[in-house]
């Protein structure tokens, strides 16, 4: 006769439910906020450049009689080509050695000292594919050479058999673990760097397509 014990099974579920709401609720605010800051800041800079061409708008009101509301739409598409515009004209001064000077001078002295705006960068960086990877696949890594799994990165293969592999944590990527391991413990799956590394920002959401993939990758190899 076995005694289940209500109060242990009560206390894991709990903290099962507790974990999941926290890395959901975390992974959708890192994900919600870069779009929300690029929201706020457009229309910061559309109220702002709207502000300095009012007089060139009214001017053009006043010299070209508008039907309603078609001035406001002229005004509105005036502000965004303005934006982008700009958006591109800094784009170009970037890719110039005074404009990477300019613009690591503004980072190194205002920008790195702002809190939080060093993951933003990253996370911004990462979930539109910005920066060249170094990683050459996607991993499922059994570091402690059990039954465990963790999400991991290959970065070198050697000649004897062994791998190289990153595992960052979650949810800034930006930092982690190097592992030197056999071949044998590193299972690599057929899933895009870019979306792995999404599954680490957002602590762990849509893994199961890492499972997926290394399950069929066995079939495979069994069949």
């Amino acid at each position: 006769m076995y005694i289940v014990n209500t109060t242990n099974a009560k206390e894991s579920m709990f903290k099962r439910t507790k974990k999941f709401l926290q890395t959901t609720f975390l992974g959708g605010i890192i994900i919600i906020l870069p779009i929300t800051i690029t929201v706020f800041i457009f229309k910061w800079l559309f109220n702002l450049i709207g502000d300095i061409i009012q007089p060139l708008t009214n001017q053009m009101v006043k010299l070209l009689p508008l039907p309603d509301k078609l001035d406001e739409i002229i005004a509105a598409l005036l502000i965004i080509t303005i934006i982008l515009g700009g958006c591109f004209f800094v784009g170009l001064l970037i890719k110039t050695k005074f404009g990477q000077f300019i613009f690591n001078l503004f980072e190194n002295t205002l920008l790195k000292k702002t809190p939080g705006y060093k993951m933003v960068k990253e996370t911004v960086n990462q979930l539109f594919n910005r920066k060249v990877s170094p990683f050459s696949s996607v991993a499922l890594v059994q570091i402690f050479q059990n039954e465990t799994l963790v999400t991991g990165f290959v970065t070198d293969e050697h000649d004897n058999e062994m791998s190289t592999v990153f595992v960052p944590t979650g949810p800034n990527p930006t930092s982690g673990f190097i592992y030197h391991l056999p071949n044998e413990y590193i299972h690599k799956v057929d899933v895009k760097v870019e979306d792995a590394m999404r599954s680490v920002i957002s602590c762990g959401t849509g893994s199961s397509a890492l499972i997926q993939k290394m399950n069929l990758a066995k079939k495979s190899d069994l069949s």
